[in-house]
């Protein structure tokens, strides 16, 4: 296994943990209120869902995985400006941005 898949698997199993806390965590929904974005939140997951779930099959079918790393890519920007928005120090924002990264490296190297 490579950088490149291990990247691939760290994201899809992370946002697939994630989106699993938002139904177990009542404090994941209260952070969608906090951001002032809990009518997005179902969306949100469900988003983290599918891109989870196509950078998993974009391990057999490239053309998924360029779509679903874009996707969380851009999930994950959007993040950041949320974090931004709400002044959020540095430490609460990392993740957002490290996922952006990582999933910007994979879209990247797909499209290479």
């Amino acid at each position: 296994m490579n950088l490149y898949q291990i990247c691939i698997l760290i994201s899809s199993l992370s946002f697939f943990s994630y989106a699993i806390s938002y139904f177990k965590s009542p404090n994941m929904k209260k952070e969608f209120e906090r951001f002032e974005l809990e009518r997005y939140g179902l969306m949100v997951i469900v988003f983290q869902l599918i891109g989870a779930s196509g950078l998993i099959a974009g391990l057999f079918y490239k053309p998924l995985l360029i779509i679903s790393s874009l996707g969380l890519a851009i999930l994950m920007f959007l993040g950041v400006l949320v974090r931004i928005r709400l002044k959020d120090g540095l430490l609460v924002s990392i993740p957002a941005f490290f996922f952006m990264c990582l999933n910007a490296y994979v879209f990247w190297i797909s499209i290479h």
